[in-house]
């Protein structure tokens, strides 16, 4: 077979994860989505709740709050599938890691994209190149010791982090993301359509992150108008995302490629300077749009979306039903 990730009309892991193929189920899905939402969003808003004052303890409790935040939807799928559901959690897929190379493209993908960005806001305007790396040096002789320090060693080494380890580091806090998102919602979200079930689930993931855009993540100069911004970057994202789950039917992949966007998302910002957040200089913004784009119109022109069953996939599928419906 070659790398070629097939097409689906029917709600194929909505089988493998109910034994059946069905409409979908609202008691697990409100299940989910309650908990997914209700906790994360109390843990986005516990800083301000607490009334910590701007510097570095307000900075740590956001990192620590919000990094448990990541972990909501992942408590949300395991709670709607083992009591509500009543199902076993092994029909979430933890076990199963699927093809090699689909993680090949997990990895390099958002670096892609990473790059693509940075590109594209010298070129269109949005920015300025600095290869003299005037933010990071201002910042070295800010810092004690930090004249010792070459600038551009220093980002050598943060693009070299965020290619390589940074992706693994930051693949178990997105993986509470993609066990919910995709190992959960996408599938209980199939009955309606493989593309809809994309959409629907990118849609309600760009809400989702509402509370944290609207403190000035990602688009400080437009939060408002960056809660819409977020649900057409996880859309576009999470088309990436849902693609990697269906191929390997496994919330290992995504999570690697969520590990890696969120590792390279801003690399160009040590490189491009004067940009404003919404317009570029991040995969988030909407010059990042266009690169995620062209990946998934990619993923479209060259039928690997929709995915479709494999022969192989179909005893996977087979095995995990009847597990299921013991």
């Amino acid at each position: 077979m070659n790398e070629r990730s097939t097409v689906e009309t029917r709600p194929l892991l909505d089988r493998r994860v109910t034994g059946r193929a069905s409409g979908v189920e609202l008691g697990p899905l409100f299940c989910f989505l309650a908990v997914a939402f209700g906790l994360a969003w109390a843990l986005f808003l516990l800083p301000l709740a607490l009334g910590l004052p701007d510097g570095q303890t307000r900075q740590t409790a956001t990192l620590i709050a919000w990094s448990l935040a990541m972990w909501a939807p992942g408590i949300g799928a395991l709670v709607a599938t083992r009591f509500v559901a009543r199902e076993p959690l092994r029909t979430l897929a933890l076990g199963r890691l699927g093809p090699r190379r689909a993680y090949l493209f997990a990895w390099a993908l958002p670096t892609v994209a990473a790059i693509t960005v940075g590109i594209l806001t010298a070129l269109l305007g949005a920015g300025h190149l600095d290869l003299e790396f005037t933010v990071i040096r201002d910042a070295l002789a800010q810092a004690p010791g930090g004249e010792a320090m070459a600038p551009a060693v220093l980002v050598a080494i943060q693009i070299a982090f965020a290619f390589t380890l940074a992706p693994l580091i930051n693949t178990i806090p997105a993986l509470g993301e993609e066990l919910g998102w995709r190992g959960f919602l996408l599938p209980r979200l199939l009955p309606v359509g493989q593309m809809r079930a994309i959409l629907l689930s990118g849609v309600i993931w760009g809400i989702w992150h509402a509370p944290v855009i609207l403190q000035g993540h990602n688009y400080p100069t437009q939060p408002v108008l960056g809660v819409f911004l977020m649900i057409v970057f996880c859309v576009l994202s999470g088309t990436i995302l849902s693609w990697l789950y269906l191929w390997t039917r496994s919330p290992w992949a995504p999570a690697l490629c969520h590990g890696a966007i969120n590792a390279t998302a801003g690399l160009s910002l040590l490189f491009v300077r004067d940009v404003d957040p919404v317009l570029g200089g991040t995969t988030a913004s909407l010059i990042g749009w266009i690169p995620l784009a062209a990946i998934v119109a990619w993923l479209i022109l060259t039928h690997r979306l929709p995915v479709l069953e494999t022969e192989a996939d179909t005893s996977v599928v087979a095995r995990e039903a009847r597990i299921a419906a013991a």
